[in-house]
């Protein structure tokens, strides 16, 4: 063992001495085909050996420097000099190293950029008319930037006409070209000053110029760079956007788009080449950063101008018509549609008059989108295909107005026609089909997704809520029952879906996990606001039967039983019906009595709680594509129910992305409205009397008077036991609000008595305030600790000024003291005129004496201050049992030995 690391250390030494003898012929050889074989050799050593590179980067690097600033002219000399820098800056892969290993290119990269002016030299290298100069230069920069990023762009944005010179290589030849290209792309992911030096310089104009000669979206990889490139540029900068817009237009943009070619062939490059473009729009369609106050208008102009370039007819053709397209081409063009017509009306309008197809099919676009999320395998595509009409539907009534006045029930037997037959079906036909078809099917994804749908053409719209409550459905057998509500179509299914998923008495069953939530989703929409449909959803009993049974089921999720008490919770704050066992009276009893006040409230806690509403977030953005990334991007992961089973949450990974910002939010102040609002009716109970108690009727024998008076005082005392019962049961309703149920369940139930109950309040309450009291009492104790932190730094402080005022004073009466010296010496010796030298030496004191006093008194009146401040916190401190003699234990204590001095 000891043998190999000394054959080891004998190596590394003649390796590092072999490096040494030809980094010396370089420099001081005399022939120049000597030196050209000598760094011929270093490259080839450098290359092959880790040994050699460490030992070039310990001494090499300022003598191939010094070749490339003074031997220009020496072509062959600077080749082999960038070839062996370029050596030395790129890994050995032949080895596998070690986990600990030196990264011997991240060291000499790093070497290399601190040597003084090396970046402008290379820079200065492209310049150069000898082809592979240039190339080598470009690959040594790129190398560079990948290991010394930051360095790297500092010292290109302090070298004179650096981007220019890297601008002007992408009109070299080709090879020199795509290399400045990737320099380019790195360089501007993080760096806002070379984007806008780039941009200035016209880069747009030689991005699309590259792109159009590449062949656009049949391009290679370097179609890929240019849009990457041209994607940093305009990353949340709405004024580099703008700049775009008004130079060169949108057209070099949407030309990309255009399928060339009868057969569509997508390979996985133009895959690529597609979603960058795509991410190009989105990047448009965004706007610029959050924070710019520019950003809306920017993004609305974005929107109109792209559509009126007819851009929806090409994301049309990629996410709707063309099935052959790739999955991921096909999710991300739908998002775009989405994101153009949200929030812009004129968008909304063209999106709407569109037609697919050709004569004699044709149909209307959304018709083609509905068709794709009814039918689509792709958990991601249904998701981007329902985002357009979420986005077509917001704040747009009147479009959903249209879209629900072609919901029209069609018969049965129109209702369950194969797909294939589907042919000139109106929208409300084929969404209706959509929500009946797994009837006869036993397929409840087809009915969740166009749930999913109706959810958002009803959302704040009363009128579509009311007229789609006027459906009636043909029952599957119209001998044994009547027409039904689609209401009562769309609650069976809810209860069908949890049937079927606890058919095998587990949990967790097959791919009906999400359709619970979706469809409560649609109920919980459809009720708000609503006392049409909370009457509807009423009618029938079982219905109000189900939802209590669903808030307590243990197998379901917290999302799911939280969503059913929503739905409860709505069936009473919206319900304006009279009728017994019906209105929010009978139901809050119904909840009291079947589920807990308690344990209801608690519903919410645990669904606020779950993973679906903690991860609700806006929109997150996409993520950028690179080289790195893109292979992975354009192969997109469909949702996997089997994934549920290895994730923490209980919920399906659909629901968190159909569950978006808003719904959670509304949610949210729903949940505060039932609280309040149940609050209320569960402590003012009906005051309407419907029984009189046969013991208040008049008794034979007996008088009017005598009646009366008994009549009154029963009434008195049934009274006072009323407004008892109503305090106790406000006090109660309103702490069970305030916790939430939490820890307090168990609590009462270890209570029976009511008086018990009110004392076990009362005395939670007493203990919360005086917790309250005790968290006051410590900020205020920490306050005053840091104040009186603060003064004893002050008095430190004063007193060392203190003590350099004496300092000084002791000096000038040694200055005082050596000038009486140098008098008395001088009157000895008789050279000196009749001077009052008393007198002076009198006038000196008195003046240095004056100033000491006034600096002196300052000082006193700013301690007397202190003091009196310290008194104050000191009585403050002993009234919170603080010490007070400890803490100012060990202040002043140094200084007296000067105070006796300065008194002396």
């Amino acid at each position: 063992m000891l043998s190999n690391w000394v054959m080891l250390i004998e190596f590394i030494s003649c390796i590092n001495s072999y490096v040494e003898r030809l980094l010396d012929r370089i420099s001081n050889g005399v022939l120049a085909e000597d030196r050209r074989i000598a760094i011929v050799e270093l490259q080839s050593v450098v290359t092959e050996s880790r040994a050699a590179q460490l030992a070039f980067g310990a001494m090499g690097f300022p003598v191939l420097l010094s070749i490339l600033k003074e031997e220009r002219d020496d072509v062959e000399m600077v080749r082999g000099a960038l070839e062996t820098l370029l050596s030395a800056l790129n890994p050995i892969e032949h080895a596998k190293g070690r986990k600990n290993e030196i990264q011997l290119a991240l060291l000499n990269s790093d070497l290399l950029s601190r040597e003084v002016g090396s970046i402008s030299l290379l820079l200065s290298l492209l310049s150069e008319e000898d082809f592979y100069v240039r190339y080598y230069t470009l690959q040594l920069l790129t190398a560079l930037l990948t290991n010394s990023l930051n360095r790297l762009q500092e010292a290109i944005l302090t070298t004179p006409r650096g981007i220019t010179r890297l601008m002007d290589m992408l009109m070299d030849r080709e090879v020199i070209r795509n290399e400045a290209l990737l320099l380019l792309t790195y360089l501007t992911r993080d760096a806002e000053e070379i984007q806008k030096i780039l941009v200035f310089e016209g880069v747009f104009e030689k991005i699309f110029s590259i792109i159009k000669e590449e062949g656009g979206s049949e391009g290679g990889v370097v179609v890929q760079d240019c849009l990457e490139l041209l994607n940093n540029l305009i990353r949340n900068n709405a004024s580099h956007q703008v700049l775009l817009r008004e130079t060169m237009g949108f057209d070099p943009l949407i030309s990309i788009l255009k399928l060339k070619g009868s057969t569509y062939k997508f390979t996985q490059q133009k895959t690529i080449n597609l979603l960058s473009v795509l991410e190009t729009i989105n990047l448009l369609l965004n706007g610029g950063q959050e924070a710019d106050p520019g950003k809306d208008s920017n993004s609305l102009t974005n929107k109109t101008v792209l559509v009126q370039k007819k851009i929806l007819d090409h994301l049309l053709l990629l996410g709707v018509e063309s099935q052959w397209a790739p999955v991921a081409v096909r999710c991300v063009s739908l998002r775009c549609i989405g994101d153009l017509v949200v929030s812009h009306p004129n968008n909304r309008d063209a999106l709407a008059s569109k037609v697919l197809g050709e004569d004699p099919q044709v149909e209307p676009a959304l018709n083609s989108v509905l068709r794709v999320i009814l039918r689509t395998a792709s958990m991601q595509e249904f998701v981007a295909a329902d985002y357009i009409f979420k986005s077509f539907c917001e704040k747009n009534p009147d479009g959903q107005t249209m879209l629900a006045s072609t919901l029209i029930p069609q018969p049965h037997s129109i209702n369950h026609t194969p797909h294939d037959e589907e042919t000139n079906m109106s929208f409300g036909s084929m969404l209706l089909q959509g929500l009946t078809w797994s009837e006869s099917e036993g397929d409840l994804e087809t009915c969740c997704r166009a749930a999913s749908v109706l959810s958002h053409l009803l959302k704040d719209n009363i009128q579509c809520k009311e007229r789609v409550l006027q459906l009636n459905l043909e029952a599957p057998m119209p001998p044994l029952r009547g027409p039904e509500p689609l209401m009562h179509r769309v609650v069976k299914y809810l209860a069908l879906a949890s049937s079927m998923k606890s058919k095998d008495g587990k949990t967790s069953s097959s791919g009906y996990q999400h359709a619970q939530p979706i469809i409560l989703k649609l109920l919980v929409i459809w009720l708000a606001d609503c006392p049409s449909a909370v009457q509807c959803f009423l009618e029938s009993h079982p219905h109000l039967t189900y939802l209590l049974e669903l808030v307590s089921n243990p197998t379901a999720t917290a999302c799911i039983r939280g969503l059913a008490a929503v739905l409860l919770g709505e069936s009473v704050i919206y319900n304006k019906t009279s009728d017994s066992g019906k209105d929010p009276f009978s139901i809050v009893d119904a909840i009291g009595q079947k589920v807990g006040l308690t344990s209801y409230f608690l519903k919410f806690d645990e669904m606020q709680k779950s993973s679906v509403f903690n991860t609700a977030k806006l929109a997150m953005p996409r993520k950028s594509l690179t080289r790195s990334n893109a292979a992975s991007m354009a192969e997109i992961e469909d949702v996997d129910e089997k994934e549920t089973t290895n994730q923490k949450s209980e919920d399906h990974p659909l629901i968190e992305l159909m569950f978006d910002s808003q719904f959670v939010s509304f949610v949210k102040g729903l949940e505060v409205n039932i609280r309040e609002q149940i609050v209320e009716i569960y402590s003012h109970p009906k005051s309407q009397v419907a029984v009189v108690p046969a013991e208040l009727e008049q008794t034979s024998g007996e008088s009017d008077g005598e009646y009366m008076k008994r009549l009154k005082m029963f009434v008195e005392k049934q009274c006072r036991e009323i407004q008892d019962l109503l305090s106790r049961n406000a006090s109660l309703a309103e702490d069970l609000v305030k916790t939430g149920g939490s820890g307090s369940s168990q609590i009462e139930n270890r209570v029976s008595g009511g008086s018990e109950r009110v004392q076990l309040e009362s005395l939670r309450r007493e203990l919360q305030e005086a917790s309250q009291r005790v968290e006051i009492l410590k900020v205020e104790k920490a306050k005053i600790e840091s104040e009186a932190s603060n003064y004893r730094n002050l008095a430190v402080k004063t007193e060392s000024d203190l003590k350099s005022l004496s300092d000084a004073y002791n000096s000038l009466e040694q200055v005082n003291f050596q000038l009486e010296r140098e008098v008395k010496s001088l009157k000895s010796g008789g050279a000196t005129p009749d001077l009052d030298i008393e007198a002076i030496k009198a006038e000196a004191r008195e003046e240095a004496q004056k100033e000491s006093e006034v600096e002196l008194n300052d000082l006193l009146v700013c301690l007397g201050q202190e003091q009196s401040k310290v008194e104050k916190l000191s009585t403050r401190l002993m009234e919170l049992g603080e010490d007070v003699d400890r803490l100012l234990e060990g202040i002043g204590d140094e200084t007296l030995p000067e105070d006796d001095e300065e008194e002396d």
